[in-house]
């Protein structure tokens, strides 16, 4: 697994066609096919890996041996920028044998073309601005402390709510974007938890996937992959459960 030599680097991911096979829609939506100028990207032979360097992440792409290959080249020649990975299933129980890991999470990186089939409660959805956002925070700390995106967080390019007739926020979500390629992603939708079961979160994320794909030609998400009403949801709006996916920090060295 470990090498004495590190792959060099490549000006362009795909040139072994990675975006095309099963399992790789995060490299065909994650990825910008111009490398920018400060990001730091390599290419093994069966997946390919990118430095996201203000957060220290590598995003590795393919088959899991070659994948953590990139991912263990990459904290070792940088262990002062790289502090976290994500990869195809498996990654992490390669690079923990040679490094500790901690937090790893199993996601599932979904996407769609396609508008969703209408849903009624769509109607009750409103954007929301920025004198919203102490709003949105205090519901999202109290219904979903564990959110990914918040209010005034970077990539934002929407908010949507739903309101009850007292006019109390019930629901809510973004539209954010992948950092590399700008693609849209859907990001902290969160429901009242008194009010779970009844199609709130249903209706908004219908919304935003109709939302997205109006006007950028497709939407995509990151789903926990042990969360079984969810994964229903989106597959019942028509999202590709197509790469599986884990992620892990790099625990002190």
């Amino acid at each position: 697994m470990q090498s004495t030599t590190f792959p060099p680097r490549t000006a362009d991911l795909f040139t072994q066609g990675l975006e095309n096979r099963p399992g790789s829609a995060l490299l065909r939506f994650g990825a910008a096919r111009r490398r920018s100028a400060d990001r730091l990207s390599w290419a093994g032979t069966g997946a390919v890996a990118w430095l996201d360097g203000p957060r220290g992440h590598v995003w590795s792409v393919g088959e899991p041996v070659p994948a953590a290959g990139l991912v263990l080249g990459a904290a070792q020649r940088l262990p002062d920028h790289v502090r976290e990975f994500t990869g195809p299933r498996g990654t992490d129980a390669l690079v923990s044998r040679h490094l500790p890991l901690a937090d790893v999470v199993e996601w599932v990186f979904r996407w769609t073309p396609d508008e969703p089939p209408a849903h009624p409660g769509e109607g009750r959805v409103a954007e929301l601005g920025e004198h919203h956002h102490e709003e949105l925070l205090a519901f999202l700390r109290e219904h979903s402390p564990g959110h990914s995106t918040g209010p005034g967080s970077a990539g934002i390019s929407l908010w949507a709510g739903i309101r009850d007739e007292d006019g109390r926020l019930v629901a809510c979500g973004a539209l954010s974007s992948l950092r590399d390629s700008g693609a849209p992603l859907m990001a902290s939708v969160a429901t009242d938890a008194r009010l779970r079961g009844q199609g709130l979160g249903a209706a908004l994320t219908s919304w935003l996937t109709r939302y997205a794909v109006r006007r950028y030609g497709f939407c995509t998400l990151w789903q926990l992959a042990d969360n079984a009403p969810a994964m229903r949801l989106y597959t019942r709006l028509g999202y590709r459960d197509e790469d599986l996916c884990v992620a892990a920090r790099i625990a002190a060295r």
